[in-house]
């Protein structure tokens, strides 16, 4: 048996998508387990380059089932347009399901975080305005509206009718905008019913039954831990919880069935959306890295903040998740660096701290502690064998290892599937 759990290590966009991608080849079960249509992942295989927003990235393999886990919140309207997009490029699709735990984004949910963004003003969180935080805010008030309601088209308008006439006295009578139509919402998501009603069912029947088999699952995740609702920078958060522990949650698998946790981490630091961010560099190295590594949003096409790797966070983030091997991507945007810097603490009031605090107030004035360390300045994109890295690239990842004490498994040196040097076999 092999339950494997992808998660992503950072602030998001560490290039968990190619990862997920490249092991999916030998599972037959892949999940999506967490977020929404505002996660990203780009995946460039021999089909070409896809964005994928909800579709688990094991969608390439014909003998792999991708499943949208119940810790997922769908935009109908966002999956039909994916998944037609991925048909339309020779894509099967068929073997695509859908948790009915799931939660549905609704209009209401997109127009009232729209709002609430532009009320906030500069205080704004930074939200990708998709209704992500309002559907999960409504799930845990117990007045969300799930897959397996599209099930039942009248149960499906009684759910709605309730959730919709408190919506709309919020809508009409905090933000003075017009009250959204019971009739045509209905109507919408009946025809999103009459699509996707065969593929809606409880996926954690089929996964029990896969692992019973043992086939190999991968579970897949979305957005960062350093977005946690616990553990991340709160409140510049998001809405559900990218862990290890969500995984199980999520996907609807028993934590003892995991047998490998991954923690996947860029070889610099990025972050999107406000929130504090201790290595961010505000200058000419910054704006090169995110030139050369082209890091703007697969979603929304926002640049990225960057900076330098951060072992505070990253030590966290390894304890929490509890990873047993980590992934470096995009050591090759760094190959023409001449100095390196890796954050080894945060210096607050003249103290040195260890340790990533839970207020953001604090972790705005923390001043990171810098190791400096020899660049390569040499191509890696075309090494296939750790022993053929430049000598410095090596000495930076296993200074990562030793920092953080957690093992390197995977190495990414380019977007495509085959660049990738595999110190540990996954699966």
């Amino acid at each position: 048996m092999a339950v494997v759990a992808v998660i992503g290590a950072q602030w998001g966009d560490e290039g968990k998508g190619k990862i997920v991608d490249m092991l999916a080849e030998k599972a037959r079960y892949v999940v999506r387990f967490s977020g929404g249509d505002n996660a990203g992942h780009t995946v460039v295989n021999p089909y070409g380059e896809f964005k994928l927003r909800l579709t688990p990235s094991g969608i390439f393999y014909k003998n792999t089932t991708s499943i949208i886990g119940n810790g997922v919140v769908i935009n109908p309207a966002v999956l039909n347009s994916e998944v037609d997009g991925l048909n339309a490029r020779g894509i099967d699709t068929s073997k695509l399901l859908i948790s009915d735990r799931a939660h549905l984004i609704m209009p209401y949910h997109i127009v009232i975080e729209g709002l609430e963004e532009e009320a906030l003003g500069s205080k704004a969180i930074g939200t990708t305005r998709k209704g992500i935080g309002p559907a999960f805010a409504d799930k845990v008030a117990r007045t969300g509206i799930r897959a397996g309601d599209l099930l039942d088209k009248a149960v499906l308008r009684d759910r709605l009718a309730t959730t919709l006439e408190s919506k709309n006295k919020v809508l009409t009578k905090v933000y003075g905008v017009k009250a959204l139509s019971l009739d045509e919402i209905h109507k919408q998501y009946c025809q999103y019913a009459d699509r996707w009603a065969s593929r809606i069912c409880d996926t954690s029947v089929v996964l029990a039954a896969a692992i019973e088999r043992n086939e190999p699952v991968l579970l897949e995740g979305a957005q960062g831990f350093l977005l946690d609702l616990d553990y991340g920078t709160y409140p510049f958060a998001t809405s559900s919880s990218p862990t290890s522990a969500n995984a199980c949650l999520g996907s609807g698998i028993a934590p003892n069935k995991i047998t490998h946790i991954i923690g996947v981490f860029k070889a610099f630091q990025t972050r999107v959306g406000a929130g504090p961010m201790p290595t961010e560099l505000k200058d000419a190295t910054g704006d090169a890295i995110r030139e050369r590594g082209q890091e703007y949003g697969t979603t929304t096409g926002r640049a990225r903040r960057c900076g330098w790797f951060d072992v505070v966070a990253a030590r966290l983030s390894a304890r929490i998740n509890g990873f047993n091997s980590m992934v470096i991507t995009r050591i090759d945007i760094l190959d023409n660096m001449p100095r390196l810097k890796i954050c080894t603490g945060y210096k607050i009031d003249g103290k040195t701290i260890d340790d990533f605090p839970a207020s953001v107030a604090i972790l705005e004035k923390c001043e990171p502690v810098y190791e400096d360390v020899a660049g390569w300045e040499k191509p890696t994109n075309d090494v296939r064998k750790y022993k053929d890295l430049p000598t410095n690239a090596r000495r930076y990842i296993e200074r990562l290892e030793e920092l953080i004490g957690c093992p390197v498994s995977l190495i990414s040196v380019g977007k495509h599937r085959e660049q990738t040097i595999v110190r540990q076999s996954i699966f």
